[in-house]
């Protein structure tokens, strides 16, 4: 099956990387938090008030999918502010169901 082609829209790779930022730095400064997530995990971004970010990154995950790796979605408003204070993002982590 031929893999569908995911091409940002302008400025969409540059706000998502400023966003991982921001995320990375929370999780350095709360390492609790790594307590409760798997190893080797897969972060997935979700802006909840960014609807291009939050389109893109599900659609890279359609197309490239975790590699086996478990995927954990980091849901965050992203114009608090403009951001200048630091971001408290909802981590969330898909649990299996066992059939």
């Amino acid at each position: 099956m031929a893999q569908k082609e995911v091409r940002p829209h302008e400025g969409i790779v540059e706000r998502n990387v400023s966003l991982t930022g921001k995320i990375m730095q929370f999780l350095m400064d709360n390492p609790q938090v790594f307590n409760s997530l798997p190893d080797n995990f897969e972060l997935v971004i979700l802006p909840d008030d960014d609807t291009e970010i939050r389109q893109f990154n599900l659609e890279l995950i359609d197309k490239y999918e975790s590699e086996g790796k478990p995927i954990v979605f980091a849901r965050v408003k992203t114009h608090q502010e403009k951001l200048k204070s630091q971001v408290q993002p909802s981590i969330f982590v898909p649990v299996e169901i066992a059939a």
